[in-house]
């Protein structure tokens, strides 16, 4: 904005000396109304339920919405259409999860979605649920997770009508094969359910 200024004053002077200037002087901080991300470490995904990752995929077809969530440490995955996204059907996705997945969740990770709100934070915080967000303008920060709904929309949702009911009939199938049979090359070709399995047979050995 101040280079924006010079210039409209004829005052010919380039960016770079502005911000140096700016900085040398110490006046180079963000606007106080600027809003902060907090970033919690991220855990290591040692364990299943250590790091979930969840997601809205859009699919670009009228009001047609997939919610997503991938363990970080298994891949197993677990998905729902509707028809709108928001926080309070954002913590319905992930109670109703809460009751399929093989393993407890302890940290949520999910980008700054209005649908992630800071209610639906303290929503997660209320379930036990640690959540953070990932970093903006980073999109490894989510690599496992976006692979996933890439991976969904191509062997599943691109082969089905693009309809709420055939999304609810197919995702399930196909989450079933996913989870279960089908080989990851991230998980040296053995399937979420190989993973989950030689994890229990760790904790029943301890």
């Amino acid at each position: 904005m101040i280079h924006h200024l010079l210039k409209r004053d004829d005052i010919e002077v380039s960016l770079s000396s502005v911000k140096r200037t700016l900085k040398r002087y110490g006046m180079t901080r963000y606007s106080k109304w600027k809003r902060w991300h907090v970033y919690p470490s991220r855990p290591l995904p040692e364990n299943p339920g250590i790091l979930v990752r969840m997601d809205t995929v859009h699919r670009m077809v009228g009001h047609l919405y997939v919610y997503t969530l991938l363990d970080v440490r298994s891949r197993w995955a677990h998905a729902e259409a509707c028809e709108r996204i928001g926080a309070g059907r954002s913590v319905e996705f992930v109670r109703t999860g809460r009751c399929i997945l093989p393993f407890s969740i302890r940290t949520l990770q999910t980008d700054h979605g209005s649908e992630f709100s800071k209610w639906f934070t303290r929503q997660m915080v209320a379930d036990g649920i640690q959540h953070r967000h990932s970093h903006v303008r980073r999109p490894t920060d989510n690599g496992h997770l976006e692979r996933f709904n890439r991976t969904l929309q191509e062997e599943c949702l691109d082969r089905v009508p693009d309809t709420l009911a055939a999304y609810r009939r197919e995702i399930p199938r196909y989450l079933d094969w996913y989870n279960t049979k089908r080989p990851h090359m991230g998980l040296k070709m053995q399937s979420p359910k190989d993973v989950l399995r030689e994890y229990e047979c760790c904790e029943a050995i301890d």
